[in-house]
């Protein structure tokens, strides 16, 4: 076992972990953030994304050792400071963009890092950049609104696809 140490959601944190521990099971299990999801394990899925120093990163793929000493945001670190839902969050509720939830927090992960890179990204580009993300309920056409909202952008004319 090793101590692990990184700075998740703006704190400094430490835990044990051995050095196969993904960083994933480091968040869920070492430090109780279980808003990081794990559907396959395989990298599939999309639903454990999380940013590592400010990029969208499949936190299954990742050894928790090797992030240490980085910036980790975690879907409980995207809410604005009293509490209430960021932006990107607050989108996908008012655009019903969940169903389930399950795929929701690497989806509001990833389609933050799309907005970070691209502020104002296209029905195609945002179609395009969460391929990674697997959502099983919604058929993406919300969450594409949703996407798209959280940019300001007009959202009537997104196509059903």
């Amino acid at each position: 076992m090793t101590k692990v140490t990184m700075t998740v959601n703006g704190k400094t944190v430490s835990a044990e972990a051995e050095g196969r521990t993904l960083l994933s099971a480091f968040l869920r299990e070492g430090l109780g953030l279980t808003g990081t999801h794990v559907g396959c394990d395989t990298s599939q899925c999309g639903a454990c994304v999380v940013h590592v120093d400010g990029r969208a990163v499949k936190s299954c793929t990742v050894f928790a050792q090797d992030v240490a000493g980085a910036q980790v945001k975690t879907i409980e670190g995207m809410a604005n400071a009293d509490g209430s839902l960021g932006v990107v969050q607050q989108a996908f509720q008012d655009h019903h963009g969940l169903q389930c939830g399950f795929c929701t927090p690497g989806m509001v992960m990833s389609s933050a890092a799309l907005l970070a890179e691209n502020p104002k990204p296209t029905e195609h580009e945002v179609r395009h950049y969460l391929e990674g993300n697997i959502c099983r309920c919604t058929g993406y056409h919300n969450i594409v609104k949703a996407v798209l909202a959280a940019s300001g952008q007009d959202v009537s004319s997104v196509a059903a696809e």
